[in-house]
């Protein structure tokens, strides 16, 4: 059955009944909004979402002034999350965010549900962590670069604990490692605990707001710890008969470095949901596929065992590792079940 069309007068009735709405809703949000904060509010104000607990926020102001301010989220606000550029208005005992900036990108992770969810926002760039404590696996840090050139933030792996490396796991790191500074990928090594590379990381963070991710375990807390020693994050003990760590770390907060730059410390993430894309983007999230896409003999070529398959014959030739192929493969398997 096709809709009703309505007239000029009908449409013009219906439009003016919804501001009529909007207007009081607006008038009930201000109420709201001095309510919480007991008096009245401050003209408004730039700033930055420092840390979030529930339906409250802590907010720095922009230029910073040395504080930060609990804040209310106004009703019609979507949920914030750490990174997020506001406007909001100083009130007693609490201040209101009342507008959000567009995000230029955002971390996401899968809640519960398998639905992504943003836990950051306005990130230059990600430092995948890994430590040869849990053993890295090839497929863990191509999920996190998926993720990365999917959301545009570019991405740095740092191998972080080198003080655990020996004679029993360095040929398998070296090996492990050794494809990603050929694809353009920066590689950095360091060790809080022998002072080695901090310095080379702390330029690499300079200027930029990132963001540490990673498996539990692998020394996040103890790198912010030693890069901002006036920040005395809670380190989780390594599990010695699981070699997985604990989840210290609740929720994502934003520090400043002294030399400049921001770090946005997230929760631990396990896994980057991809479940939601599709072949053909997946394949262009690796970078050295790209020279090889819509090269195909067939279209609608799967890249499995199709003839004249450009990324399989660059796969022949070498062009192509296969470990980044089976990377490839592996996350794209939950889309052919």
């Amino acid at each position: 059955m096709s809709k009703r069309k309505l007239n000029r007068r009908q449409a013009w009735r219906i439009e003016k009944i919804q501001q009529e709405r909007n207007a009081r809703a607006q008038k009930r949000a201000d109420r709201a909004d001095r309510e919480l904060v007991g008096g009245e509010l401050s003209d408004e104000l730039s700033g930055i979402v420092i840390t979030h607990f529930g339906t409250q926020i802590e907010v720095e102001p922009i230029p910073a002034d040395g504080q930060t301010y609990r804040c209310h989220l106004r009703a019609n606000l979507p949920q914030l999350v750490t990174g997020d550029r506001v406007s909001w208005c100083q009130g007693s005992p609490m201040g209101v965010v009342v507008a959000v900036e567009a995000r230029h990108s955002e971390l996401c992770r899968p809640d519960p549900h398998g639905r992504l969810k943003p836990v950051a926002a306005n990130i230059d760039q990600i430092v995948i962590v890994v430590a040869p404590a849990p053993l890295p696996h090839a497929n863990l840090i191509d999920r996190y670069l998926v993720a990365a050139e999917h959301t545009g933030i570019e991405p740095i792996i740092l191998l972080n604990k080198t003080d655990l490396i020996d004679d029993s796991n360095r040929h398998a790191i070296d090996e492990l490692l050794a494809v990603y500074p050929t694809l353009g990928y920066q590689v950095l090594r360091a060790s809080t605990k022998h002072d080695h590379g901090l310095d080379e990381l702390v330029n690499a963070l300079q200027d930029r707001v990132s963001v540490f991710v990673g498996q539990s375990g692998v020394g996040k807390s103890s790198l912010i710890n030693r890069l901002l020693p006036d920040v005395d994050l809670r380190v989780g003990a390594l599990s010695e008969k699981t070699l997985k760590g604990t989840h210290t770390t609740t929720t994502a907060q934003l520090f400043h470095f002294a030399s400049g730059g921001d770090l946005i410390d997230s929760p631990g993430i396990r896994e980057f949901g991809l479940e939601h894309l599709n072949d053909d983007t997946l394949a262009s999230c690796f970078v050295e596929f790209r020279p090889f896409l819509g090269q195909c003999k067939f279209r609608d070529c799967q890249h499995k065992q199709e003839p004249q398959c450009a990324l399989l014959e660059a796969l022949d030739k070498g062009a192509i590792h296969p470990r980044r192929y089976a990377s490839f493969e592996h996350i794209r398997q939950p889309a052919d079940h």
